[in-house]
């Protein structure tokens, strides 16, 4: 709503005898350089409401601007709706003028949307799925029904078309079945400035965007992302997506966040391995940590190794820097796990 309409929106909702709706206002602590913030921030301006920009992400900070500027939309990685459910901060807050929180960025766990969902009843989840690439949007949730369908960052915009890909031997793949996600349409980039190369290895000569992602469509088209291709754990010829893992250990009462990596090992080839954020008080060993996602998949998905650290390193954008906790994980040193 533009901010001129305002008086009058609540001129004839009061003549009408009902209430009028909030001012739409957007809290943006997603960095602009990221196409999230920057599509967010650019939505704000075109929509002609307020938004609430963040020099920095800062949990707490966040939660703050919620209550004061009485926030109605919220975009956010996964991690965020973590923090939201298990720090009770989250419930000392005002955080009443919210209604809807934006989720992209990572992929979004079934248990973690389902446990917010409790805590907070009255905000719709929006799932959304885009890259640099693809100029913003891929697919996303639309209305109250499909952004129950938690896991799913919704279908296929209507102006793309999209393929699942085996990526070892190019055969499209049916629904259910887990493969690289290829996009074609107007919005696609022309390519890469000035590195032909790397714009050849990702764009085909049909226009077919290779996202990189694995990703499935179910049987009435909702989109599902797993994992990064290149960030799956190699254990004993076996792909483990660390997302997977991580989705089932942030469903813990007693876990406040968690990361997966591959861990180097000679005989299997990587190890998945979990850096774990507890609860304050809370005494949760390795070895419960290690059970608990044993109970919830296949064996050769299941963590060997733990370690617990006050923070997961993150980009600005929320995303995990896998690659630094690996480098923190050989400085640890095995006696150290």
């Amino acid at each position: 709503m533009h901010a001129d309409n305002r008086e009058k929106v609540a001129r004839e909702a009061a003549e009408a005898g009902g209430e009028p709706p909030p001012p739409a206002v957007t809290l943006i602590p997603i960095p602009l350089f990221h196409v999230f913030g920057f599509m967010m921030a650019l939505r704000s301006v075109a929509m002609g409401e307020t938004a609430v920009l963040m020099e920095r992400y800062d949990f707490i900070a966040a939660l703050r601007a919620i209550e004061r500027y009485r926030v109605t939309l919220l975009p956010a990685a996964p991690p965020v709706l973590v923090a939201m459910v298990k720090y009770e901060e989250a419930r000392r807050r005002d955080l009443s003028s919210l209604l809807v929180i934006g989720i992209g960025g990572a992929p979004l766990g079934r248990e973690v949307a389902e446990q917010f969902a409790a805590v907070f009843p009255n905000v719709e989840i929006v799932q959304g799925y885009g890259l640099t690439e693809s100029s913003g949007a891929v697919a996303a949730t639309v209305g109250p029904e499909e952004s129950k369908m938690y896991g799913s960052v919704g279908k296929l915009a209507s102006h793309l078309q999209a393929k699942i890909v085996d990526p070892s031997t190019g055969e499209e793949l049916g629904p259910g079945q887990r493969g690289e996600l290829w996009v074609r349409g107007p919005i696609v980039m022309k390519g890469y400035v000035g590195d032909d190369e790397a714009t050849a290895a990702t764009v085909d000569s049909e226009g077919w965007l290779k996202t990189g992602d694995l990703c499935y469509f179910n049987e009435d088209g909702f989109l599902y992302i797993v994992d990064r291709l290149k960030e799956l754990i190699k254990y004993k010829g076996y792909q483990v997506p660390p997302a997977e893992l991580e989705h089932i250990l942030q469903s813990h009462p007693e876990i406040v966040d968690a990361a997966v990596i591959p861990y180097p090992d000679e005989e299997a080839g990587q190890l998945p391995m979990a850096f774990i954020v507890r609860q304050p008080n809370s005494n949760i060993t390795k070895e419960q940590v290690m059970d608990y996602v044993a109970k919830h998949v296949a064996p050769y998905k299941k963590v060997r190794r733990v370690a617990f650290v006050p923070t997961i390193t993150k980009s600005p954008a929320g995303k995990i820097l896998r690659r630094e906790l690996v480098q923190q994980a050989l400085s640890m040193g095995a006696s150290k796990l």
